[in-house]
């Protein structure tokens, strides 16, 4: 038997899993699929990334593995428990936090939501009280417990949420986007606490969806992209980056009189993408060279359309650009440059 066969050997594990969704469009009826052939295995005391834009599937992942969906085919474990037929005797071990959910009662106190949900789960009354202080503390919420959650900002309620998903002390923890709607400062916080609690307890195991590329860089220990349902690659952070190190990646910042005719840079050779974003002062382009031979061209065509050099960087790969490698497009088209 493979170590694919013994799903008990992993805290995640899945086999060729698929989940459609039948759609209406008018009076006819379309299949649409969200997740495609997924296999994965996730070993005990790893943080293990989903990176992808979206609608790529990552949602759905997470709710067949935290049992509230069930899997069209293919199979899934968590903890060695069949997630479609042992639901019951996994969900004590096992927690969850998405980002932007409205969960709490907005009469309560931040300190009587997390305690009421405290009980849900069976936990001495003491403890959870000991453990809400604790967390509240160590994510800035502390001098927040007695206020009602319906005059909290939507930063603050994340906290709670997420303060609500660590405080079962869960075996393994599913965080579905857990920064939307943090502030830079408060993000970074979160994400340095969920390295702190995997620290405490080597065996404790997180799986992440995101789809901002720093926060997967930063924290996870491999990666695995999915677009359109399907896991196009798998990988540590490093060795994805990797497959985009032959190319020659520059950021440019030059002042020019408004957008810049970004086809006569891709018709040149060696240029493989030119991506623009036009900001007050200056415009910003990201180049993928074929190698640095290419940029002189570029330059040359930039001064044609009256464009002055401000500043040139060349830079190191990201996620991102792994993620255009594979597919051709932007992973987060709302935040990268146009």
């Amino acid at each position: 038997m493979s170590a694919q066969d013994d799903p008990a050997r992993w805290a995640i594990a899945t086999r060729d899993l698929r989940r459609e969704y039948t759609v209406r469009r008018g009076r006819q009826r379309h299949t649409l699929v969200a997740l495609d052939d997924v296999n994965i295995t996730v070993p005990r005391g790893e943080l293990f990334g989903l990176l992808g834009p979206n609608g790529a599937g990552k949602s759905t992942l997470i709710k067949i593995l935290t049992t509230l969906l069930l899997p069209t085919s293919g199979r899934a474990w968590v903890l060695g428990y069949d997630v479609a037929h042992q639901h019951r005797e996994l969900r004590p071990f096992i927690n969850m936090v998405s980002g932007g959910e409205t969960s709490g009662y907005g009469l309560l106190t931040v300190e009587e939501n997390l305690w009421m949900f405290s009980q849900f789960h069976g936990m001495p009354s003491d403890l959870a009280r000991r453990r809400i202080r604790d967390l509240a503390a160590r994510l800035g919420l502390l001098d927040r417990l007695n206020t009602k959650v319906s005059e909290l900002s939507t930063g603050l309620r994340q906290k709670m949420n997420i303060i609500r998903g660590f405080l079962t002390e869960p075996e393994v923890l599913f965080l579905d986007e857990p920064t939307l709607g943090l502030d830079v400062n408060a993000a970074r916080e979160v994400r340095a606490f969920v390295r702190q609690w995997m620290e405490a307890r080597p065996d404790r195991t997180v799986l992440l969806t995101t789809h901002y590329m720093h926060e997967a860089e930063e924290l996870c220990d491999r990666v695995a992209i999915i677009h359109r349902g399907r896991i196009i690659a798998l990988d540590t952070p490093e060795n994805l980056k990797r497959q985009v190190q032959g190319e020659a990646l520059f950021r440019l910042r030059v002042e020019a009189p408004g957008p810049l005719d970004l086809s006569a840079l891709e018709a040149l050779p060696g240029v493989r993408r030119v991506r623009q974003q036009v900001g007050p002062a200056a415009v910003r382009i990201d180049l993928r060279l074929d190698d640095d031979a290419a940029l002189p061209a570029v330059l040359e065509a930039l001064t044609r359309q009256r464009a002055r050099l401000l500043s040139l960087e060349k830079r190191a790969p990201t996620l991102e650009d792994v993620f255009v490698h594979l597919v051709g497009e932007d992973l987060t088209p709302s935040e990268a440059p146009a």
